[in-house]
């Protein structure tokens, strides 16, 4: 029996300024398991995003309830891999352990181990500039890793990656998580890359959003990202949420 990791309740949020109010999120509910891998999905700025800096705490809701079953740890990953260009690929893996004065031996080896195990431990003592855009992603998520987070929020996480290099490293990072045993929340407009990777799809409603669908992802030989997209199912599911999102084919 899978444990749910977070209830999210009627969550709302509206945002205010001088002349008006913009209601974001009106009503949004559903459940995360542990170590799921969910997805969201919705028409550009219709509040994907807001959720996740909810859930993070950078932003505060309105009303609704965000309940953690235990005391949990979030990870939070970005659109840009935000590495600094001066400091070493290893460096920039342990840059959240030295801002929380975390970093001793036992996480620095843990990151190292992380590194080998990943491909990127040759390249340790290098800089940025030396790595492709995928690498750099790579990179990153290992340094979201290091501080040892039971949630990963993704958010847009390869989408300033090319076609080619964004189905590689949505290998490797699915990769990661599930070897990891890792719960992860992703926000994508790709709705290919949602169904590949996820084991449930959230569509949400234009602004202000509310859950339009919650579809399971059940795939004949679910493998990999990659090898997903071949799976019998994968187009039904596709031109489900393309109809969901009111895209007119």
């Amino acid at each position: 029996m899978k444990n749910k990791l977070l209830s999210i309740k009627n969550l709302k949020k509206v945002y205010h300024d001088k002349n008006d109010e913009i209601l974001a999120i009106e009503d949004v509910s559903f459940d995360v398991y542990e170590k799921e891998f969910i997805s969201i999905v919705g028409p550009s700025g219709c509040g994907k995003s807001t959720i996740l800096s909810i859930l993070s705490k950078l932003e505060d809701k309105s009303l609704g309830d965000v309940l953690f079953s235990k005391d949990v740890t979030i990870g939070y990953m970005l659109q840009s891999d935000s590495l600094f260009f001066w400091r070493t690929i290893l460096d920039n893996c342990l840059i959240g352990l030295e801002i929380t004065g975390q970093l001793n031996d036992e996480n620095k080896n843990y990151v190292l181990s992380l590194l080998k195990t990943y491909g990127l431990y040759d390249f340790k003592d290098k800089y940025p500039r030396s790595l492709s855009g995928g690498m750099r992603q790579r990179v990153a998520l290992i340094r979201t890793l290091a501080l040892k987070p039971d949630v990963l929020l993704l958010d847009e996480a390869m989408s300033a990656l090319d076609y080619q290099s964004r189905l590689a490293i949505s290998d490797d990072i699915y990769k990661i998580i599930k070897n990891e045993g890792k719960t992860a929340i992703m926000v994508t407009h790709d709705i290919a890359e949602a169904i590949s990777m996820s084991d449930r799809v959230i569509v949400l409603t234009k602004r202000p959003a509310k859950v339009k669908n919650i579809y399971d992802i059940e795939l004949t030989d679910k493998t990999s990202p990659i090898n997903n997209r071949k799976c019998l199912e994968f187009s039904t599911y596709y031109d489900q949420i393309w109809r969901d999102l009111d895209v007119h084919l």
